[in-house]
């Protein structure tokens, strides 16, 4: 989820990756494989020589920037002060905050008495 936080921050180049999240290059390349292969991150050639790619945001990834930052704004609710990346309008920069809402009442899942209703239940 870092790496998809960090590619929706602008971040596109393994050394990018490696240096934001101080993670081991095998175990990046790892995640940044796996990553790709579900369809979240793009692998593009930038360099040939030296051969270099760089990852970028699928449409799938985009569209999963909102769950990250319904996560990061649960977390800075429940659990603290430390600081955490901020969702800002692009054309603005003025700060957003991650809320899931019902599509039909428009009203926000945490004001709803909610279950989980299984599938076939």
């Amino acid at each position: 989820m870092l790496i998809l936080r960090d590619a929706g921050g602008g971040a596109t180049r393994f050394d990018q990756f490696q240096k934001n999240l101080g993670i081991a290059p095998n175990i990046l390349t790892r995640r940044l494989a796996a990553l790709t292969e579900s369809g979240l991150l793009e692998r593009r050639r930038y360099s040939d020589h030296p051969p270099r790619d760089e990852y970028l945001l699928t449409a799938t990834g985009r569209d999963f920037l909102p769950v990250l930052f319904a996560f990061g704004a649960w977390g800075a609710r429940h659990f603290g002060d430390a600081p955490v990346s901020r969702l800002v309008e692009a054309g603005s920069g003025v700060s957003v905050e991650a809320i899931v809402v019902d599509k039909a009442s428009g009203m926000a899942l945490s004001d709803l008495d909610l279950r989980v209703e299984q599938p076939g239940a």
